[in-house]
């Protein structure tokens, strides 16, 4: 008789984050969640990188998929570091494909082989030792990332009403009357909103970094 699954949450290797949900290919609201948060991430970086909007969103598409095929053996390969760093490798790597076929390939880390026994340009990015954490664009970028999937969840948890009173409130800075004059809102309402979505956003990025690895 075979054992009881283990509830998420009971140890620190099966705890209930996002990374953990997409390892069940059949979890299809956990993927479609992973897809929503990650591909903004991954298409910027391409878009930023100089490739078209069809190129930049091939990049996403290879991306995804090399995750599904490698998520359920990460915790398993320490070296492989944060997950956040093996994203931006192989997001990278990912970029360097897309231009490699167009016949501009730019530079690429002299010290890390392909793997000659995969098929097509398949790099062997799981052995690639994640980037450093302090690399200061990507980490600008997720922060960024995190805030905006952070916002975009704070919409959706909250009534429209109160939600765009944090955004002139606090989002856009306007004063407390203007906020309180354009929506019909009493000023002190403005101020009790505007805090409490403020520490609500907070806790919204806090679990997002603590999903998205």
């Amino acid at each position: 008789m075979k054992s009881p699954r283990p509830h998420p949450g009971t140890s620190l290797l099966t705890r209930p984050t996002l990374l953990f949900r997409v390892r069940e290919w059949q979890d299809a609201a956990s993927w479609a969640e992973f897809h929503r948060l990650y591909r903004r991430l991954i298409y910027g970086r391409a878009r930023r990188a100089g490739l078209a909007h069809e190129d930049a969103e091939d990049v996403a598409q290879d991306v995804f998929k090399r995750v599904a095929e490698t998520i359920k053996d990460f915790d398993l390969d320490p070296g492989r570091g944060s997950f956040r760093g093996w994203l931006m490798k192989l997001t990278q790597w990912r970029i360097a494909d897309q231009f490699e076929r167009r016949g501009k390939l730019p530079a690429r880390p002299p010290a890390t082989p392909r793997d000659s026994s995969t098929a097509g340009d398949t790099a062997t990015i799981e052995r690639v030792p994640a980037p450093a954490d302090n690399d200061d664009e990507w980490d600008e970028e997720w922060r960024r990332h995190i805030l905006a999937a952070a916002v975009e969840r704070l919409a959706r948890q909250v009534k429209p009403r109160h939600f765009q009173v944090f955004e002139l409130y606090v989002r856009q800075q306007w004063p407390v009357l203007k906020v309180s004059g354009e929506l019909g809102i009493n000023p002190a309402s403005v101020y009790v909103i505007g805090h409490r979505l403020t520490k609500q956003l907070k806790a919204e990025v806090e679990k997002l970094r603590g999903q998205l690895g």
